[in-house]
């Protein structure tokens, strides 16, 4: 049976927002959903899977709250589980940029629907960023998008101070895996001086599912954070693994790489592996391959 994947989030307001965790978890529990949620004082974010029904069973319970009456979502689909168990965690920010005075709540960019998207990138006075982290840039991108080259969204201020000038850069564009971290992105921005700031609404997976392979602008694949490791247009899954040991994606060109050994290295760690961490790896693919046996043989 195919699973529902439902991506969501919303930036607003939730002072009560702990008083929330325990009553959500629960309702997900029961309708054996499983995913992650976040839930912070600027709002909610997530990724469940589960049944058709299950799914709109928790969309509805989440929408029963007036303040997220109208909480978009993003779908796909899953032959197997993507996650293992259910999360909800609360925390100081659903994105973590490091900078409480960032409130998307109060500020942001203008929203740009993806059929209006590629006209911002044919522009040539807009200057786009991909507000992603390195790894997942490696694997896919828009066409002439400039990559911060950041190893988290905390260093995303970083780069706007020393790489953008309001005065030069009057025209920006962001885009993020699902809107969240342009959105926060774009808030921060305009904070910094910045006059015409526009992020992709809905992200690149809502790119990849409304606009036609032939008209796009994307190349390569894009990262989402569950087992499914990448998705292409229309959502069809990607090509991609995952390096068990540093977590990068892994191509079928870096599996035949002489640093690659299945669960123990990749081409992207081989050289900074500790002789620790690869004995641990190659214990873990160890037991795993055990077991795997024993599950053919019965």
């Amino acid at each position: 049976m195919s699973l529902v994947v439902a991506a969501l989030y919303k930036f607003v307001s939730l002072p009560d927002f702990a008083e929330k965790q325990q009553p959500l978890l629960s309702f997900c529990q029961a309708h054996d959903i499983k995913g992650t949620i976040l839930l912070a004082p600027e709002g909610i974010n997530g990724t469940i899977a589960g049944s058709r029904q299950a799914i709109d069973s928790v969309l509805s319970f989440l929408r029963s709250d007036p303040r997220l009456e109208d909480l978009e979502h993003k779908e796909s689909h899953a032959e197997s589980p993507p996650f293992q168990r259910m999360k909800v965690r609360l925390k100081k920010e659903i994105v973590t940029i490091g900078l409480s005075e960032v409130n998307p709540n109060e500020q942001v960019g203008t929203y740009v629907d993806p059929k209006d998207w590629n006209t911002l990138l044919n522009d040539p006075e807009v200057t786009v960023i991909d507000t992603r982290n390195d790894y997942e840039v490696s694997i896919g991108t828009f066409q002439k998008a400039q990559n911060p080259n950041t190893k988290s969204f905390r260093e995303f201020p970083e780069y706007v101070f020393h790489q953008l000038d309001p005065k030069q850069h009057k025209k920006v564009a962001l885009f993020c895996t699902g809107g969240i971290r342009c959105e926060k992105a774009s808030s921060f921005m305009i904070s910094q001086g910045f006059k015409e700031v526009y992020h992709l609404k809905g992200g690149i997976l809502k790119y990849l599912e409304e606009v036609p392979e032939s008209e796009s602008l994307w190349e390569g694949e894009c990262f989402v954070f569950d087992e499914r490791i990448a998705v292409r247009h229309a959502l069809e899954p990607g090509t991609y693994d995952l390096c068990a040991s540093c977590g990068h994606p892994i191509s079928e060109a870096d599996k035949t790489s002489p640093q690659y050994e299945k669960g123990i290295s990749c081409p992207h760690c081989f050289e900074t592996l500790s002789e620790g961490k690869k004995e641990r790896q190659m214990e873990k693919q160890r037991q795993i391959e055990l077991a795997n046996r024993r599950s053919v043989n019965g």
